[in-house]
């Protein structure tokens, strides 16, 4: 999803700079709103802006020649919020302080919550006793409100402080939250009680004799109880970011001249070579120089089995070396490394925001306010209208004030695009943001590229059949010499056949690629041409001598590559690309989903069905050049075939992967980072496609549950805490008059319960049935 600038305070004309703040002390929808608002309005040169609530993080992108980030601190804490660190986005800060600050935090938070305990427990039971008639004539001297009113006050500064700044603050920025009601509500009931015990004091019963100092003490504790288990929970949800980081060496053993030494990674720099020893992490990205072993990827491509390393190999930071001893050369390091790429494109997508969050956006925005006009209304009313006392009014304007949960709303998308986005990254699924993850679910088309996607993108050659008076090692030295000069998949494949048959190969002496259509070298002063039997005829050369055995090789899936030699037909080259391994199954998990699917290859229309034919799809439209992929993805969205995902490699197919709803790329190996990608599949398993968008339904569901629950907790409660069920005389006390305390206990179980729900999707089942497709229609192609 694409940031948006802030109105009215654009880019100074610098280069902005991304940067990710973790903020503390926000409690609900609406202290993310007034963060927001503070950096957009009060910082400039900032462009954009975003908190989320579930992670706690606030993204910023502003021009660093107006404001620095002392700036952003400091404006956040003026609104009355903090700041741990700065964590930027590309994944170099280390997450160790962050950590222990939040668990500082919690432990502060527990401390508060046992004080809170410590005294609120003794005064309800005491003065429940009293009220029930338990205790004997003691419980209702004189001097019992003032022991109660000894009791509460420690609860009221030191958890009600919280709410009282936090309150405070909200009113300063213009956004009114969670703490203002609480606050509102808990000393509402503490004054009135402690103008109730002065009032008895001096022998005036104006204002009746009920204290409800347990009322104001049991609502702080209660709600600092469920923030405090809120917070536990939320910290669950981002447990598969925190594992994910912790895949990261935090040490390296460095080489100089031949002395070896423990560094901190941080301290590594690309050009300098590392000892990796078996068992341990290879550090950082790089190239081995000696040494030969088995290197376990399953970080990167989900298989166990370990990959055979060699001088020149690649290797991967984070994984790990399981035989021999290593030297590596570091080529990447901090935020360049793939390990460091996927836990930022985890984190981009936790950090935004989904379009179903919307609504609970707008509707936080006014809701304090409308809580606290409920609240004076059902006050005044039962007050002066029903003539129930000025008492009853006190206790349903309280009741009403802490009842009302922003929090649930605030909480609701974040915390489940948290846990979803996590989940998938566990199953090597990354959601470039919150927007690509609520889009898979609504997915009515899967586009899939045949090269690179259903098949393993390196072909091989499995025919060569010579033109009469041509050998067949003749024609393919020469197809080969000239293949030299291209990149394209197939010249590869044809040079690798040549070599594989040890045919010596020189270079050609001339060489012109004619993208789209084929080659023309010029090979031991013979004019070679290659491509397309279309790209042939454009040449004056007729190929119908071998057009029977071009149609048997066609129907076998096999791409054609026809060679001219001197204008004349040399022959024709069959190169076949292996399925890769899953790709049936995953058609028949889509087709189970109940998606249309549709197969786009660029090459001719008997080789694209006969590989739709083998995988289950049933259309196919072939001959499509890249840039004509973009046309299809267009044509289905105008036939009302939308949203449409596009599945391809993220090369060639980047144009169509951004002009689908949702684009799809299989990442090869150590590419995780495809700029054009929704979704990148980590271990180029097809299979997970479908897993991913089964992921993403079940986020959708838990998402609408929370909204609901949210919704519905609020408008079917505050109405009863407002007193509306008062005149039904059937019902049972406790909901006809809903207890201040009882309002407390409701409100603090509901984001907990939001919190709870969205974690189920730890454990969502991702996985479909692996058996043999079923038989699809026959392929047709459009």
């Amino acid at each position: 999803m694409s940031p948006e600038p802030a109105p009215g305070n654009p880019p100074a004309g610098g280069e902005c700079v991304r940067t990710e703040l973790a903020v503390t002390g926000m409690t609900c929808a609406n202290c993310a709103l007034a963060v927001e608002r503070v950096l957009r309005k009060k910082v400039p040169g900032v462009s954009f802006a975003q908190v989320n609530l579930a992670t706690e993080h606030a993204t910023v992108e502003f021009d660093p020649a107006v404001a620095g980030h002392g700036d952003l601190v400091a404006a956040i804490r003026r609104a009355g919020y903090d700041v741990i660190e700065e964590v930027e986005t590309a994944g170099t800060a280390d997450p160790e302080r962050e950590r222990e600050a939040r668990a500082a935090e919690a432990r502060r938070e527990r401390r508060k919550v046992l004080v809170g305990l410590l005294f609120t427990v003794p005064l309800f039971a005491l003065s429940m006793g009293r009220d029930f008639g338990l205790f004997g004539p003691w419980a209702y001297a004189a001097w019992i409100p003032w022991l109660f009113l000894a009791l509460a006050t420690p609860v009221q500064i030191h958890l009600g402080g919280d709410f009282v700044r936090g309150g405070w603050h909200s009113l300063r920025n213009g956004i009114a939250n969670m703490d203002l009601l609480v606050a509102l509500g808990s000393f509402t009931a503490f004054f009135f009680s402690l103008a109730v015990a002065i009032a008895l004091r001096f022998g005036w019963q104006g204002l009746g004799d009920h204290v409800y100092f347990e009322t104001a003490a049991m609502i702080l504790t209660l709600i600092k109880t469920g923030k405090y288990l809120e917070a536990r929970a939320k910290g669950r949800t981002s447990a598969a970011l925190r594992a994910l980081a912790d895949l990261r060496p935090r040490t390296a053993r460095l080489l100089d001249g031949d002395e070896e030494r423990e560094v901190p990674l941080a301290e590594v720099r690309p050009g300098d070579r590392l000892r990796v020893r078996p068992g341990e992490q290879i550090p950082t990205d790089g190239v081995v120089i000696t040494g030969r072993s088995a290197v376990d990827e399953s970080l990167l491509t989900g298989e166990s089995v370990p990959v055979e390393k060699e001088p020149g190999a690649r290797v991967v930071g984070g994984t790990i070396n399981r035989e021999g001893l290593l030297t590596v050369e570091a080529r990447a390091v901090g935020s360049a490394t793939v390990l460091a790429q996927i836990v930022r494109l985890v984190e981009e997508a936790q950090a935004s925001r989904a379009p179903i969050q919307r609504l609970a956006d707008r509707v936080s925005a006014v809701f304090v306010p409308v809580v606290v006009a409920i609240a004076l209304g059902a006050f005044f009313f039962w007050w002066l209208a029903a003539g129930a006392g000025l008492t009853a009014g006190l206790l349903r304007m309280v009741a009403v004030l802490v009842i009302a949960c922003p929090c649930a709303l605030g909480l609701a998308t974040p915390t489940a695009v948290l846990v979803g986005t996590g989940r998938g990254a566990e199953a090597g699924i990354l959601f470039r943001s919150a927007e690509a993850l609520e889009r898979a679910g609504s997915l009515r088309t899967v586009v899939l590229d045949k090269t690179g996607t259903l098949t393993v993108g390196t072909p091989e050659v499995a025919a060569v059949v010579p033109a009469a008076g041509i050998s067949e090692t003749r024609l393919l030295t020469l197809a080969a010499i000239a293949e030299r000069g291209s990149e394209h998949p197939l010249a590869t494949a044809v040079v690798r056949e040549a070599q594989r048959r040890e045919l010596g190969l020189g270079e050609p002496e001339a060489f012109t690629a004619l993208p789209g259509e084929g080659i023309v070298a010029t090979v031991e002063g013979v004019e070679v041409a290659v491509g397309s039997a279309r790209f042939l005829a454009s040449r004056g050369v007729t190929t119908e001598a071998l057009d029977a055995a071009a149609a048997r090789l066609e129907a076998e899936a096999h791409t054609l590559l026809w060679a001219a030699l001197d204008g004349e037909l040399g022959g024709l080259l069959g190169v076949r690309d292996h399925l890769r391994s899953g790709s049936a199954a995953a058609v028949s998990e889509l087709r189970a989903l109940g998606l249309d699917l549709l197969l786009l290859s660029g090459d001719r229309l008997p080789v694209a069905e006969a590989v739709a034919r083998e995988v289950g799809i049933g259309s196919a439209i072939a001959e499509v050049r890249p840039d004509g992929k973009v046309a299809e993805i267009e044509r289905l969205q105008e036939a009302g075939r939308g949203p449409v995902a596009m599945v391809g490699d993220g090369v060639n197919d980047a144009p169509a992967l951004a002009r689908a709803e949702v684009g799809v790329a299989l990442a090869t190996g150590a590419d995780v980072a495809r700029e054009a990608a929704d979704i990148t599949i980590l271990h180029a398993d097809l299979r997970d496609v479908p897993r991913a968008i089964r992921l993403s339904r079940a986020t959708l569901r838990i998402i609408r549950q929370n909204l609901f629950w949210a919704f519905f907790y609020n408008v079917l409660l505050l109405p009863v805490a407002a007193g509306v069920l008062y005149p039904f005389t059937a019902l049972p006390t406790a909901l006809r008059e809903l207890h201040p305390v009882l309002a407390a206990a409701a409100m603090a179980a509901s984001s907990f319960t939001v919190v709870s729900n969205s974690l189920r999707l730890r454990h969502a089942s991702l996985g479909g049935t692996s058996a043999a497709p079923a038989p699809a229609p026959k392929a047709d192609a459009r």
